[in-house]
């Protein structure tokens, strides 16, 4: 699972859309695309949008629901967590501030 999920963040496109979905999340393909273009410029097709959120939907990133005949895309922040729990940081005490 890790392998995935650092592949899908090494790509900025891919993190454009997480950021995208960290705004609203539950948006349609439609949607995405359209904030891609207007927002960031980015021109990217329908069917490229579509294989970045494969791509992070692989990764456990991004879930699906269908409503009817449409498709939302969900921010799914768990697998982040998941690296955060695998490395902790340990507590390190502050130095200490000298007195002199």
């Amino acid at each position: 699972m890790a392998d995935e999920l650092f592949k899908a963040l090494a790509d900025p496109t891919r993190r454009t859309i997480l950021d995208e979905l960290t705004e609203k999340s539950g948006q349609t393909l439609f949607e995405i695309c359209s904030r891609l273009s207007m927002r960031h410029r980015l021109g990217i097709s329908r069917q490229g949008v579509s294989q970045h959120l494969a791509v992070l939907e692989a990764a456990g990133l991004v879930e699906t629901r269908r409503e009817g005949r449409y498709k939302f895309h969900d921010l799914n922040t768990a697998p982040l967590r998941q690296i955060t729990e695998r490395w902790p940081v340990p507590d390190t005490p502050k130095p200490e501030k000298s007195t002199s």
